[in-house]
C-alpha cells in the first residue's frame, strides 16, 4: 500500500470507501514485491499496479466486485498458464497471491491515521493479517515508529502487543515483511501470517572525502532515496555549495563524526578520501559497527596498503571481509558520474544479494525472493557509534 498512500490518503480524508488489492505472497519471477497494492474507489477510479499489467484488468473487476457487493475479503492467485497463452497470468512466469478486501475510512480510522503519519514521513509501520482465522482476515493495526502509539486491534491485548513489538522490529529493519506469529498462549494465541507494511525512515548514505566523485555520488544517493551525509575535515572543500545534493554537509575529521552520529543495518559507508591519515582510523571504526554497506576508492595498491595498515591496527580477517575496495562494479567507469552509478549499482547488488553480472549471462528467475525476514518479535535496534557490537553481531548482510 505504500506504492499508492498519497491517494489512499486523500481518499480516506474524503471518507470515500475504497477496495484495496495487495500481494500477499510472490513465487518465482513476479514483476513486483509483496506489499504492492492497487485500490479502486466506488466510482471506478483506479490507482496502482501490482504486475506492471499482466493481470491489471482481472483484479480491477475483483475490486469492483469487493465493492459492490460489501464482500467479506477474497484471495486470488494468478500464473502462468503454459496451455492458454491468452489466460489471465503473469507472462513473466511468476505466481502472485493477493488479498483483496473492502475499506471504509469511516469505520476503521486506524489506516487513515497511519497513511497521514506516512505522508508527513513519520516511520509507521501497518500489519494486516493475510492468512488465520476468517474474522480476522485483513484486518489491520497501525504502530508509529517508536512503539508507543498504535491504532486498531486485532484479536485481544496480547496479540496486539505481539503484533506491535514485531512492527517495531520491521520498521528498525526499514523492510515489508510477510511474518509468521503466534500459536502459544503466551505472546498471541492464535496462529496468523501477518503483512507489515513498512513506512521507515530513509537509510543512510555516509561519503567521506569531500572530492568531485562525492558530488556525483551524492546526487546519486539522493535519487535513490538515501539521507545523504558528506564529512570532510577541510572546510574549504565540504561546502553546501559543492554538495547541494547532500541533506547534510559536516565539518570534522571522519572516524569522529562516525563515532558520534547515529548508524544502522541499512547505512552505506563510502570512503572517498584516498588518504591514509583519514582512511585508517575510519575504516577501522566502521568495520566494527553493523552498516550495510561499507567501501573504499583507490587502487589495488592503495588497497593492499590499506589492509596491511588496517591488520597492524587489529583489525580481524572477518572484519577485512566486509570491505568492498576498490568501490563498486566493473563497469569500467571514467568520469566522476558513471564512478556514481558503479558504486551505487554495488550498493543495490550488495543490499539484495546480486551478483552484479548482466542479466543476458545468468539463469532462473529476474526478480529474486525477499531475503528471510525477522521472525521474532525482536529486532536490531539503530546504535550509536559509540554502542560497540560483538563481532558476530557486526557482519552485515
Amino acid at each position: 500500500m505504500l506504492n499508492i498512500a498519497d491517494t489512499l490518503h486523500r481518499w480516506c480524508r474524503e471518507a470515500r470507501p475504497f477496495a484495496l488489492a495487495t500481494v500477499v505472497d510472490v513465487r518465482g519471477s513476479a514483476p513486483l514485491p509483496v506489499g504492492t497494492s492497487v485500490a479502486v474507489d466506488e466510482d471506478g477510479d483506479a490507482v496502482g499496479s501490482i504486475s506492471g499489467g499482466c493481470v491489471e484488468g482481472a483484479v480491477y473487476e475483483l475490486c469492483r466486485q469487493v465493492l459492490r457487493d460489501r464482500a467479506a475479503p477474497q484471495r486470488a492467485w494468478f500464473g502462468y498458464s503454459d496451455d492458454d497463452a491468452f489466460a489471465v497470468g503473469l507472462t513473466c512466469g511468476g505466481e502472485l497471491d493477493v488479498l483483496v478486501r473492502r475499506i471504509d475510512p469511516t469505520t476503521e480510522p486506524q489506516i487513515g491515521a497511519a497513511l497521514e503519519d506516512m505522508v508527513q514521513g513519520k516511520p509507521t509501520a501497518v500489519a494486516q493479517v493475510v492468512d488465520g482465522p476468517d474474522d480476522l482476515l485483513g484486518v489491520t493495526l497501525s504502530v508509529l515508529g517508536d512503539g508507543v502509539a498504535s491504532h486498531g486491534t486485532l484479536d485481544g491485548a496480547e496479540t496486539d502487543r505481539a503484533v506491535a513489538a514485531q512492527a517495531v522490529a520491521q520498521l528498525r529493519a526499514g523492510r515489508t515483511a510477510r511474518i509468521e506469529l503466534g500459536g502459544d498462549a503466551d505472546s498471541c494465541p492464535e496462529r496468523l501470517s501477518v503483512l507489515f507494511h513498512v513506512h521507515a525512515s530513509r537509510p543512510r548514505m555516509l561519503i567521506f572525502g569531500a572530492v568531485d566523485f562525492a558530488a556525483s555520488l551524492s546526487q546519486a544517493g539522493k535519487f535513490l532515496g538515501y539521507d545523504v551525509t558528506v564529512c570532510d575535515a577541510r572546510p574549504v572543500f565540504a561546502t553546501r555549495a559543492r554538495f547541494p545534493h547532500a541533506d547534510e554537509v559536516v565539518v570534522d575529521w571522519p572516524h569522529r563524526y562516525l563515532e558520534r552520529t547515529t548508524v544502522d543495518a541499512r547505512t552505506t559507508v563510502c570512503v572517498l578520501t584516498h588518504d591514509a591519515k583519514f582512511d585508517i582510523p575510519l575504516l577501522r571504526l566502521a568495520l566494527e559497527l553493523p552498516v550495510g554497506y561499507i567501501g573504499a576508492m583507490g587502487s589495488r595498491r592503495t588497497h593492499e596498503e590499506r589492509l596491511r595498515c588496517l591488520r597492524e591496527q587489529g583489525v580481524a580477517e572477518r572484519q577485512l571481509d566486509r570491505l568492498r575496495s576498490p568501490i563498486g562494479l566493473d563497469l569500467g567507469a571514467r568520469t566522476p558520474e558513471e564512478t556514481a552509478i558503479s558504486i551505487t549499482a554495488e550498493i543495490i547488488a550488495s543490499a539484495h544479494h546480486g551478483s552484479g553480472l548482466p542479466l543476458s549471462q545468468g539463469a532462473g528467475p529476474i526478480h529474486r525472493p525477499t531475503p528471510t525476514p525477522i521472525r521474532s518479535a525482536t529486532g536490531r535496534t539503530p546504535v550509536s557509534a559509540g554502542e560497540r557490537p560483538g563481532l558476530e553481531e557486526s557482519a552485515a548482510s
